[in-house]
């Protein structure tokens, strides 16, 4: 018998070498295979007909092989097969197909699965499958070789039920049907006696199946189970499995935050005198929501421990104006606050910002950034390490070992998603004495930031009002065609006294993106031909920092009227005169950039235009439409990145110590709709009591508890793999 300890080249059918190839997907015991849950499932007991596919859906299909061969095209071989029911009829197709040459012989029965395009031209409907997932179900060569029971057995596990569909593994060396017979082998010699990782009591009060019945149903479901249930989830095989691995991650970081808790942060001191200087720094009346989240920052900060607070809002909502409010409460107590910015573009507006706001009220901010003279690097961090500097602000340089701060009380880090994880761990570690407060901010969050908020391990505060006098920002997304007509519209923006971005991918034309329009070939064809009479910069990352803040300058003085330029202008630039900004390519930009980039306008009190121009099919830019759509707010983007692909993880939360977080095919997604429902302390002081009524509950709290990093925070975490 098996347990779910037992490494898996002990498994019958794997043995040393197979077990090489499943290690590097990251399993090693049988436990760890049986979560490796197939990715989609098939129904082979009532196939589809041919004759009932519709154009444009995903369906699977087994049929008979009728003919097939290899074309010698003038780009690339194509392979093409024709599979047939009765009469009706179906082609695959395969671009570099050499290697199916010999693959499918006539009478072979296949399952295909792909999605089904119309190739009509006149007459019967014709349809076809290109570049189809494809099993050979039987092979007519070795219809007359006897079958013993053992393969008449594996036969049955093929056809008539549903069938599940593995990712392959070792370069298809090991093949979604190698993963059925293996699994399906384990399950039956699995010890029925397998302990259950979750309470007796937690499974009662969830209404949850047990853990063995839950491998049975979402490895091998009943017959009649409902398809759309299997392919969302939400199966009670599924359920449980989701539910388990979000109530032991709720549960670690739980058990995280506790810990946190009891480390000794700063207590700010909030009195009338703080309240009087953060009153003064206002340059304007702030928002409902701006005095919201204020009090939620300011309660955190008077807390004896750590504030770990994520700061959300909209572009232009007014974070940074909060930011530099729980700055003065820091600085007020005498305390130092750093401020880590992606970029130098926006570390150098904040520096700019906060000495207008800050300085006439006599504090002392500075500037840290790569770029600088070592001379001027040099006393700057004296100044930081004699206590003279009390506002920092700065970019990665700020997180060098040769700065060292005298107080840091309040880390602030801008535009979050910018950095990794490590490199803000370093910056909240460059003082020896209390935890600092850490304050992160963006208007876009990554599926990270996005988990870490519904999973608790960050309190979260939303700025959902935008200061008065925004209007709101005209969306429009049009195909390279119309390429003239957006051209004469930005002229006309122009000559109204207007501003515009015109955006590109790349920087210049590649062997890689040589079908892509290039920042700065298109800047000397769109000021020769396009706005010959009109003022055209051109701003991309490979320019040195002095000519960036030149040409910056030149476009916030009005001295250039159309800015061309790379995705550098996608964090801290505020020209509130520009109101329109054309994206070309819109479909090779990630959410993150195009939410990011259409921040940039509507900052002013002009109508403002976003222009998305995408130059692939509508089948390729669906992610672009789908960011174009007027109101695109940054959960949205966030919940939209983690469900777009399944590579797109929100990565590890807790340490690779505690085994159900190694996992590379996790039975949960990032999403609300996995959630478990769990999360008050009422809830989680019930769990606290059942978890020695089970075997291994004391020990799971205890590896949780051991296995923290010290002083890791919220922060410690390792990139996702997929």
């Amino acid at each position: 018998m098996l347990d779910l300890a037992t490494n898996v080249q002990y498994v019958k059918g794997i043995g040393p070498r197979f077990a090489q190839i499943l290690q590097e997907k990251g399993i090693s015991t049988v436990e760890d295979l049986l979560y490796y849950l197939p990715f989609r499932y098939e129904d082979r007991l009532n196939p589809r007909g041919i004759g009932e596919l519709q154009p444009g859906e995903m369906a699977s299909v087994i049929a008979e092989v009728r003919t097939s061969a290899l074309l010698r095209a003038r780009r690339m071989p194509i392979f093409e097969m024709t599979a047939g029911q009765g009469r009706d009829t179906i082609k695959c197709i395969w671009f570099h197909g050499t290697y199916l040459q010999d693959k499918f012989p006539a009478g072979t029965l296949v399952a295909l699965y792909g999605k089904v395009e119309d190739n009509s031209r006149g007459g019967r409907p014709r349809f076809e499958l290109v570049q189809p997932q494809f099993e050979i179900l039987n092979d007519p060569l070795e219809s007359g070789i006897q079958v013993d029971d053992e393969a008449r057995k594996w036969q049955t596990l093929e056809v008539g039920r549903i069938v599940p569909i593995y990712e392959a593994a070792g370069k298809g060396r090991l093949t979604t049907r190698w993963f059925r017979r293996i699994i399906h082998g384990m399950l039956e010699h699995l010890d029925a006696d397998i302990p259950d990782a979750l309470p007796a009591a937690v499974r009662g009060r969830m209404g949850l199946i047990h853990r063995r019945s839950a491998f049975w149903q979402a490895h091998w479901p009943d017959t009649g189970e409902s398809l759309a249930k299997l392919h969302a989830a939400r199966t009670p095989a599924h359920i449980r499995l989701i539910f388990e691995e979000l109530f032991f991650l709720e549960l670690g970081l739980e058990l995280k935050r506790r810990r946190m808790r009891t480390q000794t942060g700063v207590s700010f001191q909030i009195d009338d005198q703080v309240r009087g200087a953060v009153k003064r720094i206002l340059p304007f009346h702030p928002t409902a929501a701006q005095k919201r989240v204020l009090k939620e920052i300011a309660d955190d900060m008077a807390a004896p421990v750590p504030m770990r607070r994520l700061l959300q809002g909209d572009v232009g909502s007014g974070k940074t104006i909060v930011a530099l409010e729980a700055a003065v409460i820091a600085i007020e107590n005498g305390c130092q606050v750093a401020l880590m910015a992606p970029t130098e573009i926006l570390a150098t507006q904040h520096y700019l910002s906060a000495r207008r706001i800050l300085e006439p009220l006599g504090y002392r901010i500075v500037l840290l950034t790569g770029s600088q003279e070592q001379g001027h690097k040099r006393q700057t961090r004296h100044h930081i390490v004699q206590g003279h500097a009390q506002l920092i602000i700065g970019t990665h340089a700020l997180i060098q070992e040769a700065v060292e701060f005298d107080k840091l009380g309040l880390v602030i880090v801008d535009e979050q998603h910018r950095f990794g994880v490590l490199q803000r761990f370093r910056l909240m570690k460059k003082t020896i004495q209390c935890e600092p407060d850490v304050l992160v901010m963006t208007a876009t969050p990554i599926p990270r930031t996005l988990a870490l908020t519904l999973y608790g391990d960050l309190d979260a505060s939303m700025l959902d009002e935008l200061p008065p006098g925004r209007t709101p920002i005209t969306t429009r997304r049009v195909g390279d065609a119309r390429a003239s007509e957006v051209w004469e519209f930005v002229r006309k923006q122009v000559a109204a006294g207007r501003q515009a971005y015109i955006v590109y991918p790349v920087i210049e034309e590649g062997a890689i993106e040589g079908e892509l329009k290039a920042a700065i070939k298109m800047h000397d064809e769109l000021r020769s031909r396009e706005f010959p009479l009109l003022h055209v910069g051109l701003l991309h990352g490979r320019m040195s920092a002095d000519d960036k803040d030149a040409t910056m300058a030149a476009f916030q003085r009005g001295d250039i009227n159309v800015l061309v330029s790379t995705t550098v202008i996608e964090v801290g630039v505020d020209v509130p005169n520009a109101n329109i900004m054309v994206i070309e390519h819109a479909e090779r930009f990630g959410l993150s950039q195009l939410h990011q980039l259409r921040g940039r306008i509507g900052r002013g009190s002009a109508k403002s235009y976003w222009i998305c121009s995408y130059g692939a099919p509508a089948s390729s830019s669906a992610r672009a439409r789908q960011a174009c759509r007027a109101s695109v707010s940054p959960i949205c983007c966030a919940t939209a990145n983690c469900w777009r692909r399944r590579a797109r993880r929100p990565g590890w939360f807790l340490p690779a110590r505690v085994p159900i977080w190694r996992r590379k095919r996790s039975p949960a997604r990032c999403s609300t709709s996995a959630a478990t429902g769990t999360g008050d302390m009422a809830w989680w002081r019930w769990v606290e009591q059942q978890l020695p009524t089970y075997q291994g509950g004391t020990q799971l709290k205890k590896d949780i508890q051991t296995s923290m990093a010290p002083g890791a925070g919220c922060f410690v975490t390792r990139p996702a793999t997929s």
